[in-house]
């Protein structure tokens, strides 16, 4: 025991003499981390740093530490923690799970987790308490509560069912589990339910209402269905649209359908679609496939409706009369059913040529067309021969003028007359003159009567020739417009609706005026003939002395323009060119036209318009001349116009002489009579004043005037000096009267001035009544006076 005790204390003693004793060879922490980094360099030791550097942990002990974790966590744990938790970087932690999930396989890494199959078990028992609870699970259901993917969940879970699991996974979705139980509650219900269904239903608001799985429904159906147990069909597939029939209610439905085809001789497809049948067309095919129908967009009919047709269609084309055949059909057709079917009843029965369809319904014979063609001959001859007569110009074509040069051709002068006809052009061209015809009497001067609106009427005069040209627009000439051929119609042909001969004369106006054009151009080209040498030599006399006249008209008037200003020249000149001018032109133009058959009896009927087209016709050599004639009716100058009139007529054959003095005392002699004959007849107060005016100033300046109505106050300014100063008194007095009577008339009334301006309008019209004797004095004494002087 003392031994003992001597050897502790020995020990002892070492033990301290050992602690105070320095070492003789002692490693620093540097050459420790250097040593280990050597040694790392060169693969001869393999460890990891740690993230806060103070430790050394080798590949080894993370995954053992990995295993640890997912041990403590369960059997799931994310690669995230785990780096967290080993402290190591997460490269590291990443590469070591990937070979821990390759190693073995019972853990796998989903989505940056471990899991391993005590987890999954775990779940899978899970799964079975709520499925065992609800009947039915979705794997949509558990991706939501587990965060975990479909495929994988769906894959494990498959691989546990029928032993972890008790339950199946439907074979058309398998994203649903359910249980035995469930799918025989299930068909119990379907079987209760369809069985009980007498009608077609939709299975899509049976899912809705009830709850039902679709999929497993239409399984559970389908199976019911085959095996006899429901008697019944699914019609659409797997749809939105499928329905249920059961045979009890498709045997009713097939009996009506068969009793109303049988009975009606069609089949409306709305109303099958109202019986329950979606697809109507294909359930008539199926339903009647030995029958022949004719199926339309809104029905298909049997062959005796079809036969029914057809027998009116032909009656009215063999009877060439008409027939609507609307009353024979069902009114559930459209209109493009009824043109259907009367088009089959048409190509049927072979009378498409000899039939027309009005109206949608309304079969028309084209005999009963052409016999209401017949109805207007009569009619359409008669205005072809007026409308020849009136206006030739518009009705000439190219073909007519063809067979006009053809007979101008055969009715060439002969060669004595050729020869006679060189030898006075040369004479001509040696005197320099020809001989122009007699005297005649002057051209009687339009005077346009002064309309009671202001000043706006006063410009009538200028544009007269626009407003014309448009009311005087022709294209074509037609027959009868629209209503005048329903009216006819409707007296001719009494026993047709109203409403299909508004369109039949619709189909009738092109006919008609087609037509009326063939008829139009036998009338006009029978009614054409080349004039004989005497009278076209009589012709051109008369058109010499007439244009003459105008000519030597149209100087003096230009003359008496000359007292006036420039601007009231230039209102006179253009005055002078609408009237009297564009008067010469148009019977220059008209005798030019009758070589042409497009002559008119009465030349102040051709417009701007119609000139135009003469002159189109006529030769390029004739044409020119004229054209710069026809153009200077628009200007502002009358002297242009005089020297083309000249050019025109030097073309034409003859040469315009200048009146001597004994022509123009007897032309301005000829000009007071008509103007003072008008006077006399005339009680219009502004016309008074123009045509006493007017006459005044051509016995004070012995010169003519031709002035429109807005130039009457220059014409009495013109007078002052020339006629006595109470005369002056007295038309100025009577043009103030006419100037307030215009002035009242334009302007509006208003209802409190009412009174008031139709006593002035009253004490006007007393002073003009009692003024317009004495006025139109003034020229008659001077009349008598000149005739006395005579």
């Amino acid at each position: 025991m003392a031994a003992d005790w001597e050897e502790i204390r020995r020990l002892a003693a070492d033990f301290q003499r050992a602690q105070f004793t320095d070492t003789v060879q002692r490693l620093s922490e540097r050459n420790c981390i250097e040593i280990i980094a050597k040694l790392v360099q060169d693969k001869k030791l393999d460890v990891v740093h740690t993230l806060d550097g103070k430790e050394y942990i080798t590949p080894g002990q993370i995954s053992r530490e990995i295993r640890d974790e997912l041990y403590v966590h369960g059997g799931r744990v994310n690669i995230v923690e785990l780096q967290q938790i080993i402290n190591v970087d997460w490269v590291h932690v990443e590469n070591r799970a990937s070979e821990i999930a390759k190693s073995d396989k019972a853990v796998q890494l989903i989505l940056g987790q471990l899991i391993d199959d005590t987890y999954v078990n775990r779940l899978a028992e899970e799964v079975n308490d709520k499925l065992q609870e609800a009947g039915l699970i979705s794997i949509a259901e558990l991706c939501k509560s587990y965060d975990l993917p479909g495929d994988f969940l769906t894959e494990e879970l498959s691989k546990r069912l029928g032993k972890i699991i008790q339950g199946e996974m439907d074979h058309y979705n398998r994203g649903i589990i359910f249980t035995p139980a469930f799918v025989a509650r299930h068909k119990a219900r379907i079987r209760g339910l369809f069985s009980g269904i007498t009608r077609p239903t939709p299975v899509s608001s049976m899912i809705g209402t009830y709850g039902f799985q679709e999929h497993l429904l239409y399984s559970v159906l389908e199976e019911f269905i085959n095996s006899g147990r429901l008697k019944g069909s699914v019609v659409g597939g797997r749809q939105d649209k499928a329905v249920y029939i059961p045979d009890i209610y498709a045997k009713t439905q097939n009996t009506w359908v068969d009793s109303f085809l049988q009975q009606n001789g069609y089949l409306e497809f709305d109303a099958l679609v109202r019986l329950g049948i979606p697809d109507p067309s294909s359930y008539i095919k199926k339903r009647f496939k030995s029958t022949k129908l004719l199926f339309l967009r809104a029905a298909c009919v049997g062959q005796a409706l079809v036969d029914q047709v057809e027998a009116s269609v032909e009656e009215a084309v063999n009877s060439a009369t008409w027939t609507d055949i609307q009353p024979i059909l069902p009114s559930c057709l459209s209109m493009e059913d009824i043109g259907i079917l009367i088009n089959q009843a048409m190509r049927n029965t072979n009378i498409q040529s000899t039939a027309r369809v009005l109206g949608g319904t309304v079969v028309v014979s084209e005999k009963f067309i052409s016999n209401c063609l017949s109805l207007f001959d009569e009619a359409m001859l008669q205005k072809a021969q007026k409308e020849v007569k009136n206006c030739p110009v518009f009705l000439v074509t190219e073909e007519d003028l063809k067979q006009a040069s053809m007979l101008m051709e055969s009715a060439a002068p002969s060669k004595k007359e050729k020869r006679e006809a060189e030898r006075r052009k040369k004479a001509t061209e040696g005197s320099g003159s020809v001989k122009a015809g007699g005297g005649g009497n002057a051209r009687e001067i339009r005077i346009r009567k002064t309309k009671k609106k202001g000043k706006k009427d006063e410009d009538s005069d200028e544009e007269t020739g626009p407003s014309q040209q448009n009311r005087s627009k022709h294209t074509e000439a037609p027959f009868m417009a629209q209503k005048e051929i329903v009216a006819v119609l409707e007296e001719r042909v009494s026993d047709c609706p109203e409403e299909i001969l508004s369109e039949l004369a619709e189909h009738l106006v092109r006919h008609l005026n087609k037509a009326y054009q063939e008829v139009l151009r036998t009338v006009f080209m029978s009614s054409t003939s080349s004039p004989s040498g005497i009278n076209k030599k009589k012709c051109m006399k008369d058109l010499q002395e007439e244009i003459s006249n105008l000519y030597n008209n149209i100087r003096l008037f230009d003359k008496g323009a000359r007292f006036f200003s420039d601007e009231t020249q230039v209102q006179i000149a253009k005055h002078v060119l609408k009237t009297v001018c564009t008067d010469i032109s148009n019977v220059l133009v008209n005798f030019l036209a009758a070589d042409l058959m497009m002559s008119v009896e009465n030349p102040t009927s051709i417009t701007s318009e119609v000139r135009v087209k003469i002159l189109s016709k006529l030769p390029e050599e004739t044409k020119g001349p004229l054209m710069k004639l026809h153009n200077c009716l628009n200007g502002k100058t009358i002297e242009d116009f005089l020297t083309n009139i000249e050019t025109c007529t030097e073309m034409c054959g003859f040469m315009l002489k200048k009146g001597d003095k004994k022509k123009e005392r007897q032309a301005m002699f000829q000009h007071r009579q008509a103007l003072t004959e008008q006077l006399k007849e005339t009680e219009d107060p502004a016309l008074v004043l123009h045509l006493t005016s007017v006459l005044l100033f051509q016995a004070s300046t012995h010169c003519m005037l031709h002035a429109p109505g807005r130039c009457v106050p220059q014409v009495i300014g013109t007078l002052t000096g020339r006629i006595p100063p109470e005369q002056q008194q007295l038309l100025s007095a009577y043009q103030s009267l006419v100037v307030k009577q215009l002035v009242s008339q334009s302007q509006g009334k208003k209802q409190e001035e009412a009174d008031e301006q139709n006593e002035e309008a009253r004490s006007v019209r007393t002073q003009l009544v009692a003024l317009t004797p004495q006025v139109k004095e003034l020229v008659l004494s001077q009349r008598k006076t000149s005739v006395n002087e005579d």
